[in-house]
């Protein structure tokens, strides 16, 4: 049995593809049950998120699951199979198992550190667990896939610092005043940039949100959305200024908005208590020689990239660490996979010369009718004795030969000479019991 990924991403292709491709969460039963109907396929789960589309299956013949799945993408999805190729990319055994504990431990995400596609992973494999598509093999390898991405967390610092504008606004801020808890930070400007940044405060913990914006109903609806969020007229916003400790401006207007004169008004009005500016506007809101001013603290959107860029390299000098944990985990999950064939294989073998050692006793017996109970169960416990022996050997030259990930061939020699069926899924499962 093998892992087998099918799939595409931000890195293979565009959102106009991408889109075309997913698959909406209300609509998850349909074709998960589809994908258990392909011959090939014995477990599926599918994972569907905004940055990519992977289908990860368990399967005996992944040359042909692979197939399989490209068609059912194609199909599914009313889309040309070779136009939708050129998108797809797909993996089996050692580099599954490697792709899928690299997307769960973000390593292979747009942003590598970022948590949100472990929770959309485990919100897959939840609608997988619910419709009964996943099974022994995607149980296990998830929930590995799942401690990984944990101890990647926990061992290394991959998601420790900001990699985003408006969240290393939030870190820098959380460096200057130790706590934000009872802090007031104003948003100058009510666009994307000022609100997903006001959010990222509002999560760490920031006492007060004041907006402000040209158009007050905009800033009353901003405002709106924070527990306790304020709106204030953008006429006399200057006028609040002594009450804030963070400034978040960005309005798109042509000239500043606060001079460097205002500024140093402000903070005299504070006792000069430190104010942090950040000024993420092009052109600048912001006299920058406000930052001269003792107490001040302005960061432009230049600044901030900086900051952002400084924090990629760390993340990445994280994710080498993370590759380390991920390889060692690849071994032993392999070891576990591994048994899944030798066990039963092995089972499947004693069972076969037990067979043929019962089927010759019958035929001696029934020659020999002058032999005692004594004698026969003698002669039952020798043959016994005798396939036990013979088993030995093998059965240890498998289980050490699958430990090393060289048991397929070997075992694959033995189910055709002896002629052995091949494990069912019951087999399967009594095996990793044992």
């Amino acid at each position: 049995m093998d892992i087998v990924v099918v799939g595409l991403s931000h890195k293979t292709a565009p959102v106009e593809i991408r889109e075309k491709v997913a698959f909406p969460p209300t609509g998850m039963e349909a074709p998960s049950r589809q994908l258990l109907e392909l011959p090939a396929i014995v477990e599926a789960v599918i994972v569907s998120t905004c940055n990519r589309v992977e289908l990860y299956a368990a399967s005996r013949n992944p040359e042909a699951a692979i197939i399989e799945l490209r068609k059912f993408l194609s199909d599914y999805h009313d889309l040309p199979f070779d136009s939708l190729s050129e998108h797809l990319y797909d993996f089996e055994g050692e580099e599954a198992i490697r792709h899928v504990l690299r997307v769960a431990s973000s390593l292979d995400s747009m942003v590598v550190g970022e948590p949100q596609i472990l929770g959309q992973i485990k919100t897959a494999y939840g609608y997988a667990t619910e419709y009964k598509t996943a099974g022994l093999i995607l149980n296990r390898f998830l929930h590995k896939a799942f401690s990984v991405a944990k101890r990647v967390r926990t061992e290394t610092a991959i998601a420790s610092s900001a990699v985003s504008v408006s969240f290393a606004a939030v870190e820098l801020a959380r460096k200057i005043f130790d706590s934000l808890e009872d802090k007031t930070v104003m948003l100058i400007g009510a666009g994307e940039m000022c609100e997903l940044a006001a959010r990222h405060f509002v999560n760490n913990g920031i006492g007060k949100v004041l907006v402000t914006n040209r158009t007050f109903a905009r800033a009353e609806k901003l405002a709106a959305e924070f527990d306790g969020g304020v709106a204030v007229s953008f006429d006399n916003f200057r006028e609040q200024l002594h009450r804030v400790d963070i400034v978040l401006s960005s309005t798109g207007a042509p000239d500043y908005v606060l001079s460097a004169k205002k500024v140093k008004e402000v903070i005299k009005a504070r006792r000069h208590k430190s104010m942090f500016l950040i000024d993420i506007a092009v052109p600048r809101d912001i006299d920058p020689l406000a930052n001269k001013i003792d107490g001040i603290y302005l960061y432009d959107v230049d600044d901030l990239q900086g900051v952002v860029q400084a924090n990629l390299k760390e993340r990445n000098k994280e994710a080498a660490k993370a590759e380390v944990i991920i390889d060692s985990e690849i071994t032993q999950f392999q070891k576990w996979m591994a048994t899944l064939e030798v066990k039963p294989t092995i089972v499947a073998l004693r069972q076969k010369l037990d067979q043929v050692r019962k089927a010759e006793l019958e035929k001696t017996f029934s020659n020999l009718s002058g032999l005692g109970d004594k004698e026969r169960r003698a002669v039952e416990a020798m043959t016994n004795a005798i396939v036990n022996k013979i088993l030995h050997h093998p059965t240890n030259v498998l289980k050490e030969l699958q430990i090393n990930g060289d048991g397929g061939l070997y075992i694959d020699a033995v189910r055709t000479l002896f002629d052995l069926p091949e494990p069912t899924d019951s087999q399967q499962h009594e095996a990793d019991d044992t």
